[in-house]
């Protein structure tokens, strides 16, 4: 779960980073219409060196010069819809988002502190009327990588909802037992779409809130509202009162059930697999090697293998067109891959579940945590090495 975002979405959310630092250049990068926008971050200013871009691959290079870790969006033109996202920039820190944008309108935002709906401007993308296709690829492999993406995020949707509507079902009965079994199986096919998932940014608020997150007035509902009273903390908490019970468990499988029938209606691009994989690998580092993401139940590691799982769809997909473009990125991301499934198997309990996190230790943590960074920096190179 990132923090709240309060976009309602109905395209894929992006989420590609990687390290980079600010050049003078806002001009186009290639000849096919590519463009890099400088911004700078701050707690009060949001500010790009252009509010325009042509079409094709837009590089913008985003550098955190304030004191809190900020996010930078790109929003269609209604402000709602998010095309493209970072998150996690600490201070001084510069990181790039490569997004494949059509001609249009649309809204920027940089989020200080990562709450809020941010500092927005307008931005544009000028029809280029350059192609754009991705150079020494056919289009038939492409169209296969995306097509398949599409098939495997509404399979995990489809099964979200009949593992959501079991657990739902147990919850409200009284099975707690049972229920917290199924718990984080259940969020497991959530996990796996993440990205997808919380690119609706009416939805993710009200599934998958953290308590921590939480701003002044708002209602707490899904997933974590229940766990926390599957695991309740040991004084001071009221039980839910079987009415009660009812009414988040309803809830949560109704905003279940619509999620599953947006994602039906999506198609993705190139750029958009990419950015997702790196942004699953954000969650983990973001969420669940720190242990906030499941605070009452300590059941980050199904999360973890669940963001793991779905990074690696979106990569094998993609590994056709990166052997063509860089097989020695690929290479190196598919070790990176191994090594971390490797460290994440050291805490299975069975086949399907893992230790309780509050078991690991904060040295094994660090381990799982360097697994994770080995990735996700040649993982942050993917969108840019296939489009670029």
């Amino acid at each position: 779960m990132k923090r709240l975002t309060t976009a309602a979405c109905a395209v894929f959310l992006l989420a590609g980073t990687s390290a980079c630092s600010l050049t003078e250049s806002n001009e186009p990068s290639d000849k096919k219409g590519s463009g890099t926008i400088n911004v700078e971050s701050s707690a009060d200013s949001c500010a790009l060196t252009t509010s325009k871009a042509p079409s094709g691959n837009v590089v913008f290079k985003v550098k955190n010069t304030g004191d809190e870790v900020t996010e930078f969006y790109l929003y269609a033109e209604d402000g709602l819809r998010i095309v493209g996202e970072i998150e996690n920039v600490g201070p001084g820190l510069s990181r790039d988002l490569v997004v494949r944008a059509a001609p249009g309108k649309y809204v920027t935002a940089c989020k200080p502190g990562m709450t809020g709906k941010g500092l927005r401007d307008d931005f544009t993308v000028t029809d280029s009327g350059k192609d754009t296709k991705i150079e020494g690829v056919d289009q038939a492999t492409i169209d296969a990588a995306t097509s398949q993406y599409a098939a495997y995020v509404k399979d995990q949707a489809q099964q979200l909802v009949g593992e959501t509507e079991e657990f739902t079902t147990l919850y409200k009965n009284g099975d707690d037992d049972k229920a917290r079994e199924l718990f984080p199986l259940a969020r497991g096919y959530w996990e796996r779409i993440e990205t997808v998932a919380e690119s609706f940014g009416d939805l993710d608020p009200k599934m998958d809130l953290r308590e921590a997150d939480l701003e002044p007035g708002q209602e707490w509902t899904g997933w974590h509202r229940i766990e926390k009273d599957l695991w309740p903390p040991a004084d001071g908490y009221k039980a839910m009162t079987p009415a009660e019970r009812a009414t988040y468990a309803d809830d949560l499988l109704a905003n279940t059930k619509i999620l599953d029938q947006r994602v039906r209606k999506l198609d993705y691009t190139v750029d958009q697999i990419a950015n997702g994989s790196k942004g699953l690998l954000d969650e983990v580092a973001s969420g669940k090697i720190t242990g906030e993401e499941d605070i009452w139940s300590h059941t980050d590691l199904w999360d973890f293998q669940a963001n793991v799982d779905g990074a690696r769809v979106g990569y094998e997909g993609l590994k056709p067109l990166l052997e063509v473009k860089d097989p020695e990125l690929s290479k190196q991301i598919q070790d990176a891959f191994d090594a971390l499934q490797a460290e994440l198997d050291k805490y299975r309990d069975g086949e399907v579940n893992f230790v309780f996190y509050d078991k690991v230790t904060e040295a094994q943590r660090k381990e799982l945590s360097d697994a994770t960074n080995a990735l996700a920096e040649p993982l942050s190179k993917m969108t840019g090495a296939i489009t670029l």
